[in-house]
This record gives structure tokens, sequence and C-alpha cells, in this order.
């Protein structure tokens, strides 16, 4: 996992965490890096120093968080699978007939792109974006 520092068009600063730095790169590319202020896709990295270990308990408190909120993002993950409706490529579509049709609350989750996730929300659809753990990375 990498964090880094990323700066939008609006000049807003924020902070995003990839699973390596080629998945950043992947991403944007893709336009699926985008502000949490304001959704734009016109987001840069912005300079950073590195995380240099010391000889201090600091390094092994921040690996043993680090490694405490990957396991409780696995364990969400967990929860979600086991619990709710995975509509793949079509959340979008199956998220408007749970809020327009009213058929009842089924919890879904699936896949949109930050475009498709504004859009929702400006509809007037709670929708969240979680981090994906990958189960089988170390």
């Amino acid at each position: 996992m990498i964090k880094y520092n990323l700066t939008c068009k609006c000049g807003k600063d924020f902070e995003s965490w990839f699973s390596s730095s080629k998945e950043y790169e992947n991403l944007k590319k893709r336009k699926l890096v985008n502000c949490i202020f304001c959704h734009s896709t016109s987001v840069k990295k912005s300079i950073m120093s590195p995380n240099l270990p010391s000889k201090s308990n600091k390094s092994s408190e921040k690996t043993n968080l680090e490694k405490n909120i990957r396991k409780q993002l696995i364990n969400f993950r967990k929860y979600i699978e086991k619990n709710c409706k995975d509509v793949g490529d079509k959340f979008p579509q199956e998220a408007r007939n749970i809020h327009y049709d009213k058929k009842g609350s089924k919890a879904i989750y699936g896949k949109a792109t930050p475009e498709e996730t504004a859009e929702l929300l400006e509809e007037g659809i709670e929708v969240d974006t979680i981090p994906w753990i990958n189960k089988k990375e170390n």
C-alpha cells in the first residue's frame, strides 16, 4: 500500500491510498481517481517526502496500525460479501431501481465510475465508496 498526497484543480488537498504506484497510474489513466470534494478527475500527485523508519517504536506502531486498519477493511469486505448482493457493473441501475421503485431496501454492492457515483448522489441516492482490499495480498 502507498499513500499519495493529491491536489485537485479546485485547490483542495487530500490523501488517498493505492495498492502500488502502478495501480495509481492505471486508475489515473482511466480517470478513476477523483477529488473527494468536487469529484473532478483533474487530480495530481503533490510533492511528498519519503517516510523513513526510525529506530523508535513509532515505525512498529505505524506498522501495527496499518495492519489493524487492513484487517478491519478485510473484515468489512467479508461482511458486505456475506450480507449484500453483488450487482457488479449494474450498480448504478440497481441503486436507481431500489430508490425510485421503493420495492424495499435490499443491500447491494458493485462497481460505479466516479461520474456515475456523482450522478447518483445528485439524484439524492445515498451511496458510499469504500476501499476494496484484496484479501490475498499481504
